[in-house]
């Protein structure tokens, strides 16, 4: 039986605490199932109660739906807009009772991260499962969307971040990528194959770090320079990772942000520009591992330090979350689709095979693939 017609977009994000009474609460929802002493979490709380007990990132997913809508509404894409997340209100569940009660059949999901990895796609795959099991009958089907990490919209931002950056900085300067560290194990076991967690990281970084573009349409971005013509000095790049919240003894994706500024630091380089290219918005990974922490590192040892932007709300970004949706509703009628993509590995897969991302700690029921 055909597919019934995408009728909805759902912003699927993580969620965070609003006010110093929910950040434990959040926490506790974040680490259920982990055995994590309340007096533990009250202690990583901290991180929150230096900005007021209130993440940034419900804010953010607000203004990107806002801007998401409005991208719609200018480009005649009548197609409403839901949110939900996976660990603090609105909840998913709360997202799909919405829906269902607003007749919305089958919705197409946008999730908050670019990348393949278990706790960026598989993982919300079984929040979206439990969900739809929770509000029952009448529930919309969902179907995801790709991964965006090689969309030109998405890279360009990040280009446009680091010319800037690059210009305030001393020459010889150094481009730091950072993203969200996970387990090496969870690396080994993503996508369809493994390794793709951090291949795709790399090629993202690669672009972004060459200013490369590869747009097939003359509506997507056109070619840009490669950030040694724009800036007049090449600068050489990195991968590094932030955010670690694993035991000791279990191996992480390294080298930590600040463990790399105190190397690059002791080679004489003068100044970083660090690019959160593993996250959609400033969050609060960015907000304090980034610009609290890494920065401390940086003004301690002496390095120029600037932070470039992720791309939030940026137009480009907003414009390829509807060229997503508009090419999976053409795929779905039979048209040929020709997306615009940066980078080397070739096309993301649409839904998720069999085995893509598993579960470290056992099966659970997904959607938006092969369970």
């Amino acid at each position: 039986m055909p597919a019934a017609p995408i009728d909805a977009l759902l912003l699927v994000s993580f969620g965070g605490p609003e006010k110093p009474d929910d950040v434990v609460p959040f926490l506790e929802n974040v680490t259920r199932g982990r055995g994590i002493p309340r007096e533990r979490l009250a202690e990583v709380g901290q991180h929150y109660y230096l900005f007021g007990g209130r993440s940034p990132i419900n804010d953010q997913c607000r203004a990107l739906k806002k801007a998401i809508e409005d991208d719609f509404a200018a480009h005649d894409l009548d197609l409403p807009v839901y949110w939900g997340n996976r660990n603090w209100d609105p909840y998913l569940a709360d997202a799909l009772r919405e829906m269902r009660d607003a007749g919305v059949r089958r919705a197409a999901c946008l999730f908050t991260s670019a990348y393949a990895s278990y706790s960026g796609c598989r993982q919300y795959r079984e929040n979206l499962a439990a969900a739809l099991e929770e509000v029952g009958p009448g529930a919309p089907e969902l179907t995801r969307l790709p991964h965006y990490f090689d969309r030109p919209g998405f890279v360009e931002p990040f280009v446009d971040g680091i010319v800037a950056a690059l210009a305030g900085l001393p020459e010889g300067s150094r481009i730091v990528f950072v993203t969200h560290s996970v387990p090496e194990a969870m690396n080994a076991s993503s996508g369809p194959s493994g390794g793709r967690y951090v291949a795709e990281h790399l090629d993202a970084a690669g672009v972004v770090a060459a200013a490369a573009n590869t747009a097939a349409s003359a509506s997507t971005a056109s070619m840009v320079n490669t950030v040694a013509e724009r800036q007049g000095t090449p600068a050489a790049w990195d991968l590094v990772y932030c955010s670690r919240s694993g035991p000791p003894s279990q191996a992480w994706l390294e080298p930590d942000v600040n463990d790399h500024l105190e190397a690059l630091a002791a080679q004489g380089v003068p100044g970083v520009a660090v690019v959160p290219v593993g996250f959609v918005s400033d969050h609060m990974e960015v907000l304090y591992d980034l610009d609290t922490e890494a920065k401390a590192t940086a003004d301690r040892l002496g390095l120029a330090f600037a932070r470039v932007p992720t791309p939030g709300v940026d137009p480009r970004f907003v414009g390829t979350i509807r060229e997503l949706v508009v090419e999976r509703m053409a795929a779905e009628r039979g048209e040929a689709v020709r997306p615009s993509r940066t980078g080397r590995l070739g096309p993301v897969w649409a839904d998720c095979p069999a085995g893509c991302c598993p579960n470290a700690r056992g099966h659970r029921p997904a959607v938006c693939g092969a369970d």
